[in-house]
């Protein structure tokens, strides 16, 4: 994939929606009652993962024209699958869905491709297996493929030791089949997709400070479902629009959840000139966003916004290695366990393309600024180390090229499509 420098980036774009709310909706869909019908789904291979897995579990899920139409059975009318569920490249229908088949009456095997059987899945494995499931890694090294023998749960609070959305709705989820109030407390409060939408199907989640509680065996009712624009793909216009000369993109109804937001405010603390128009705060609360080129600047970015934009760091890095001034990326060792290690993925391509960069134990510290030019870039096969790349070949001096650039298939097909539109509006 050969990315070319471009200037003049105009144009109004819906993203793909967003992944994690696709995700959940097929879910919680098929553990509701009735035909829950979702709109503005994700058709990235992610997404397709989720639905394959149900389906072998004989949940029916056709599309309906533009709709997906997911035909729950119930909170227990899964069945014993056709098969190894095979994930795929997707952490989050491998740590969601074991919750929920440790609360199943059967066996189950989870596998997924090399990337999926190297990621750590003792996060989930340790309250799940605290809760009184039966949960196995078949190779014994905390990885998948994994083998649950569904069984009855207990309930219990548990104190995450991450602030990850994945381990703590994998939990509530198990604890929709426990024997009584199932809490998680983070250490900051992560993405909170999963008690939004399982409250909208009619399950019992309160939620206060980083703790989040599930009363078990709810009613779940199917619902209409209208997924969002993902923060995540519109970072990379957002990206694109403040740093290509005399840009101006609109980005119509993304999702500004505040726990995923902090995209938005980083850019913000950069310099960025972006507006936020017909915002709508019910349910998922959206926006259309406006960007404009601008002129950004180094900042310190850790703490308590990390989860709220760790699927962006790697565009933040590369926004950092343009901007003037020294930026501090900390408190991000979640990154070294994602699709690749995004740590030192980003900061040795962003080497060769001339960044002045280094890695931390727990991020980068990038002194932006310095003319960057064409590389021969490794993606990993890691969707958001090439999307993070294609927009810096818009912008560098010289062709870039991308290996294994196709990647981006799994959250957003027809990501160089759009790149390019907007560059010949």
């Amino acid at each position: 994939m050969e990315i070319k420098k471009q200037t003049n980036l105009r144009g109004v774009l819906t993203v793909p929606g967003d992944k994690s709310i696709s995700h959940r909706a097929v879910m919680f869909g098929s553990l509701a009652q009735g035909d829950t019908r979702i709109s503005h789904f994700l058709e990235g291979a992610d997404c397709l993962s989720t639905i394959s897995c149900f389906r072998k579990m004989g949940i029916d899920i056709k599309r309906n024209g533009e709709e997906l139409l997911v035909h729950g059975k119930g909170l227990h009318g899964l069945r014993a699958p056709e098969g190894i569920l095979d994930v795929g490249n997707s952490g989050t229908t491998t740590r969601l869905i074991s919750g929920i088949l440790s609360g199943q009456s059967f066996v189950s095997e989870l596998t997924g491709d090399a990337s999926i059987q190297s990621r750590p899945m003792k996060r989930i494995m340790t309250p799940l297996l605290s809760m009184g499931a039966d949960i196995v890694s078949l190779k014994n090294n905390g990885c998948a493929p994994l083998r649950i023998s569904g069984r009855p749960l207990h309930a219990i609070h548990y104190n995450s030791p991450v602030a990850s959305a994945q381990v703590k709705s994998c939990v509530l989820l198990a604890g929709l089949y426990a024997d009584g109030i199932t809490s998680v407390t983070e250490p900051v409060l992560s993405r909170n997709h999963t008690e939004l939408m399982l409250n909208y199907f009619g399950a019992d989640v309160h939620s206060e400070g980083t703790t989040a509680s599930i009363r078990p065996e709810p009613q779940l009712e199917a619902r209409d479902i209208r997924v969002p624009g993902d923060i995540s793909s519109a970072a990379y216009f957002i990206a694109a629009g403040l740093l290509t000369p005399d840009s101006e993109i609109l980005l119509k109804n993304v999702g500004i959840n505040p726990t995923r937001d902090g995209m938005l405010r980083v850019c913000r603390d950069m310099g960025a000139d972006i507006t936020l128009l017909n915002v709508n705060q019910e349910g998922e609360p959206t926006a259309d966003l406006l960007i404009r080129t601008s002129s950004l600047h180094g900042v310190s970015i850790g703490g308590d916004i990390i989860p709220t934009l760790i699927d962006e760091l790697p565009m933040i890095a590369v926004m950092a290695a343009f901007a003037e001034g020294t930026t501090v990326i900390k408190d991000a060792q979640e990154l070294k366990v994602k699709e690749s290690d995004r740590i030192q993925v980003m900061v040795d391509n962003l080497k060769r393309m001339g960044a002045d960069i280094e890695a931390t134990d727990d991020g980068m510290i990038i002194h932006g600024g310095r003319p960057l030019k064409g590389a021969q870039i490794d993606s990993f096969l890691d969707h958001r180390v090439a999307m993070s790349f294609a927009v810096a070949g818009t912008i560098c001096d010289g062709p870039l090229s991308i290996t294994g650039g196709d990647c981006v298939n799994i959250s957003y097909p027809g990501f160089y499509q759009d790149l390019y539109c907007l560059g010949h509006a």
